[in-house]
């Protein structure tokens, strides 16, 4: 009897899920096999992938609530501080998100908008002191999932998870 579970967080009561590396959920990019076998990415696929970069996402936006405030700041204002590097750095993660929809089929009007929020938000954030109150303001990273996410609904390309953060698996009874 196959049985269906889902499970938030990463223990499995006896058993844990273990760690990998994104690249153990890497895509195959549409068309990679050739014109003749367009490749469509697997719900579970999208899911995961989904799911890595809308933390990433987060994490580069909004990760930390400024004390006292209702503001949220991100590793991505932090990284604005740094003259110069860090709005490169910050936008070479940006582009990470914009490859990954990519490998996700994602239209080229779409990918444009997306580039184009990570241009706006490095070439801004570029400028001193009014750039890194902008990097808290302006989250280019989860504009872009919310891009990437209405994309993927469109298109019907996402499983049906029970909730962010959970893991669905299928078991077999013995």
């Amino acid at each position: 009897m196959i049985r269906r579970a889902a499970v938030s967080g990463l223990s499995l009561g006896a058993c844990t899920v273990p760690k990998t590396r994104f690249a153990d959920f890497a895509v195959p990019p549409t068309g990679a096999l050739g014109a003749d076998h367009a490749h469509k990415p697997a719900a579970a696929d999208v899911d995961l992938s989904l799911a890595r970069l809308d933390a990433l996402a987060r994490i580069m936006d909004s990760a930390f609530q400024i004390p006292g405030t209702n503001i949220r700041m991100g590793v991505d204002a932090l990284l604005g501080l740094l003259p110069g590097i860090g709005d490169a750095i910050s936008a070479s993660i940006s582009s990470y998100l914009i490859w990954e929809a990519k490998q996700l089929g994602v239209s080229k009007l779409v990918l444009a908008r997306m580039a184009g929020n990570v241009a706006i938000d490095t070439v801004i954030g570029a400028v001193p002191f009014a750039g890194d109150i902008f990097d808290v303001a302006y989250k280019a990273n989860v504009k872009n999932i919310a891009l990437l996410k209405k994309h993927v609904e469109k298109q019907g390309l996402r499983g049906l998870s029970s909730a962010p953060g959970t893991i669905e698996v299928d078991y077999v009874e013995l």
